[in-house]
């Protein structure tokens, strides 16, 4: 059997999997994000034998580059115009593809459950990014980078986004955004993970900051939705763990913003992959290349 190297660059971790065609996953290691982009490479897929692999896929934080195989992490500074597909064709021999991290989540979702053949993937971590499978096809746009739904700007007079924009989802929902205003209100928390455990334990505070970063979601959601006629999107990344502290507020959202009909059936739903959709989808993305039918 036949079997590919998965490669998912995260917003605080990076993963990798050796992934079989009939969908099994043969062996999985994670590490902590570096600021030596080649030497975490090295060791996050230096115990991967290249003999049987046919190939890799990664899945990547942008803005990236197909064309010349770079990514620009908003959210990674050490990482950005880095030559990502170079680097790891080097270290393995292979031949590489190279997508967004959320591309690869919807992918990765469509490929391992047949899920809706038009659907949008949202990951909601660190920072914020979706992906379209339109018609049973991923749909990757002119640069390689559409489905930058934490990039669509929901208030033009909103905070300055680092990706330079104003306004951002991104701004609003993302892990550290909830947390930076829950803490503007009086909220001491660490982390975002804390901040969950909060707001499940019904910190009026804390599910607050949920509860906006929902509204933000679902005004991107329709947006998209309206665009692009979706009925279907599945979530995930750190943040979309919380479950029904974010799950309830964002379908409550939608329910109030969806005006046209064709809108009011859109649903929400957790990734059934929990952390490994993105990776999933990054091996789907190197069988297509290798032109192995999957």
């Amino acid at each position: 059997m036949s079997a590919v190297l998965a490669v998912d660059i995260g917003g605080t971790t990076f993963a990798a999997a050796a992934i079989g065609a009939d969908r099994g996953m043969i062996a999985r290691v994670e590490v902590p994000i570096g600021t030596d982009p080649t030497a975490t490479l090295a060791t996050l897929i230096g115990g991967f034998a290249p003999d049987g692999l046919i190939g890799v896929g990664i899945g990547s934080a942008g803005p990236l580059d197909p064309a010349s195989g770079s990514v620009s992490p908003v959210n990674i500074p050490a990482w950005r115009r880095y030559p990502i597909a170079a680097a790891v064709a080097d270290l393995t021999g292979l031949p590489v593809g190279l997508a967004g991290d959320a591309q690869c989540m919807a992918l990765g979702e469509y490929w391992h459950r047949a899920a809706a053949p038009s659907m949008l993937g949202l990951v909601v971590s660190t920072g914020i990014g979706g992906g379209l499978v339109l018609d049973g096809e991923p749909y990757f746009g002119r640069s390689g980078n559409a489905g930058h739904i934490g990039h669509i700007s929901i208030d033009p007079a909103g905070a300055r986004c680092p990706c330079g924009g104003t306004g951002c989802v991104e701004t609003v929902a993302s892990g550290p955004s909830m947390t930076a205003y829950a803490r503007s209100r009086g909220w001491t928390g660490p982390d975002a993970r804390a901040l969950s455990t909060d707001a499940s334990a019904g910190n009026p505070v804390a599910r607050l900051a949920f509860a906006r970063g929902a509204a933000a979601l679902a005004t991107a959601i329709l947006t998209t939705a309206a665009l692009v006629d979706i009925d279907t999107v599945v979530v995930g990344g750190g943040v979309a763990a919380a479950g029904e502290v974010l799950f309830g507020p964002l379908r409550q959202a939608l329910a109030e913003q969806a005006g046209l009909g064709f809108l009011q059936h859109v649903t929400v739903t957790p990734t059934t992959l929990a952390r490994d959709a993105g990776l999933y989808g990054a091996a789907a993305l190197a069988f297509a290349l290798a032109g192995v039918p999957v």
